[in-house]
């Protein structure tokens, strides 16, 4: 299976109300690799590496977020593979 690579910039309530660190936590759930990070704007700037179809399954639950948070749009951009190790929260 192909590994693929997927920037998201998430915009709506997704700050100061846990978004990142459930990310993280949904993301290395799925066995996905990447980073959550935030933006000056307000959004949620979130890279993620891995199999299509867990990247799918994570996209699926970044439409919603954690309970506190509130997403209004999710741009997605095809990326060039990165190989990392973890996901990390900026």
């Amino acid at each position: 299976m192909s590994q693929k690579s997927y920037l998201f910039n998430v915009k709506g309530k997704v700050q100061r109300v846990g978004f990142r660190f459930h990310t993280a936590h949904t993301a290395l759930k799925l066995g996905l690799t990447g980073y959550a990070r935030n933006q000056e704007d307000g959004s949620v700037e979130v890279l993620v590496c891995g199999s299509e179809d867990k990247i799918n399954q994570f996209l699926e639950w970044l439409q919603v977020g954690p309970q506190l948070a509130r997403v209004d749009s999710i741009e997605k951009e095809e990326t060039q593979w990165q190989e990392l190790s973890d996901f990390k929260m900026y």
